[in-house]
């Protein structure tokens, strides 16, 4: 993981943070990176589509970073959920949970710990779920999730073959989300268990089925004039 951040401000990438070492407890040590979290009490701060057009570029512009990005040969990943691909180290958590707003020039994605082998599609479809968001919870669900669908994947530059692969994988990357808690879980594997307990496995398969069930929506959404 520090390889990967190095190499991010290498390559003048600034929206992580930077790998400072190991300190003398064998820790890792990074920058810190002031600011708040958007999720929940500030996804005020993704309105107008002009800012979540800003995450989408923002996302876009790491993609890019890592592409160039080769792993040292002993590098080691915490792979939670096995990716559908494998072109880029991806983040695998892009989510309002993890962007830091300081101020209007300063975001960061935090929380990097299970970066690993993925794809752009597969970190852009976690990504859209949690930001625009795609959520069956009726304090979430926006009428207008599909122009917000539509702006992030334009300010991202998808082209229309991407935009085609990117529907159907918006089910299955959230409902990935469910079938690991769900098999957490049944081992007993905390933090997982707690959060299956609590209903966070529910929350994601009840978001799964509603992605599902409206990925016309989304495809007249993507590629409409």
């Amino acid at each position: 993981m520090h390889a990967l951040l190095t190499h991010l401000h290498e390559v003048g990438f600034r929206a992580a943070p930077r790998p400072l070492g190991i300190d003398d407890q064998g820790r890792e040590v990074l920058t810190f990176v002031p600011g708040d979290v958007v999720w929940p009490d500030g996804f005020s701060l993704l309105e107008p589509t002009l800012q979540l057009a800003r995450v989408a570029r923002l996302i876009r512009e790491f993609h890019d970073a890592v592409q160039d990005f080769t792993p040292p040969a002993d590098a080691h990943w915490q792979v939670l959920i096995p990716a559908e691909g494998s072109d880029i180290i991806a983040h695998h958590d892009l989510a309002p949970w993890n962007l830091v707003v300081a101020d209007e020039s300063q975001w960061a994605f935090i929380d990097w710990d299970t970066a690993g082998p993925g794809s752009r599609l597969w970190d852009v479809a976690y990504a859209v779920h949690g930001f625009i968001p795609l959520s069956a919870h009726p304090d979430w669900q926006r009428r207008d999730a599909g122009d917000r669908l539509r702006v992030f994947a334009n300010a991202y530059g998808l082209d229309e073959a991407e935009r085609r692969r990117l529907v159907p994988l918006l089910g299955r990357r959230t409902r990935s989300m469910h079938d690991f808690l769900r098999d957490q879980a049944a081992q007993g594997v905390q933090p997982w268990a707690t959060l299956w307990a609590a209903g966070h496995g529910d929350a994601w398969r009840s978001d799964a089925e509603y992605i599902e069930q409206r990925e016309d929506q989304w495809v007249h959404a993507l590629l409409a004039d």
